[in-house]
């Protein structure tokens, strides 16, 4: 009769969240099986591993669906109509901002970092989550946007794409900042200059 790996002796909630760290901070092609366990700790075996979460891709999605039930919200305020357009975006970029600096896990954005966590075209759908993800905080800065230019707030000749391409660059870049080791206030300040952006394009009162 083959041996049965031994039962788990670790808290699957830490053991998940300890996983997402480490492939929010190496990707997930660049984090190994032996990582992982040492990671989760608790003399965890292979057996057990793969009795536990099924395979490194079930980890890593699963990873991936609690970072964006919680990380991830931060830029949901994107979609609130209760908030003013403007507003809205401004508190998505400061939420995300200090949400990548904070202690207590790795720096910048795991769905900002995404796109390179699966760089060949056999791993690309790993990631289909975080790509999904960056679109629908793309859309979210577009529909702000069109929210303003429907509100009678932008002038007529306002290239409502461009500009939210424009922060949505801005947005994914911070991540790259955050890695850099630069600090929240000076991403607090650059934010309130890209704004600017937005005060460019609206009508004189």
């Amino acid at each position: 009769m083959a041996q049965m790996g031994r039962p788990r002796t670790f808290d699957r909630d830490a053991a998940i969240e300890d996983a997402l760290h480490l492939f929010w901070e190496q990707g997930y092609e660049s984090t190994s099986l032996s990582q992982l366990k040492a990671a989760i700790g608790g003399g965890i075996t292979a057996p057990s591993f793969y009795a536990a979460f099924g395979s490194k891709e079930a980890l890593y999605r699963e990873c991936m669906a609690h970072y964006l039930a919680t990380y991830a919200q931060v830029t949901e305020c994107l979609w609130d109509t209760k908030l003013a357009p403007r507003q809205a975006l401004e508190l998505a970029l400061r939420r995300s901002a200090r949400m990548q600096c904070e202690r207590g896990h790795p720096k910048g954005c795991m769905v900002a970092l995404g796109v390179m966590s699966a760089p060949s075209p056999e791993l690309s759908a790993v990631a289909t989550p975080l790509t999904q993800s960056r679109a629908r905080t793309r859309a979210g800065i577009k529909a702000c946007i069109d929210r303003a230019i429907s509100a009678g707030e932008f002038r007529r000749d306002v290239n409502a794409r461009a500009l939210a391409t424009t922060f949505d660059s801005f947005l994914v870049g911070l991540s790259t900042l955050a890695r850099d080791g630069v600090r929240f206030q000076a991403m607090d300040a650059a934010i309130s200059q890209v704004m600017g952006l937005w005060d460019l394009s609206a009508v004189e009162n």
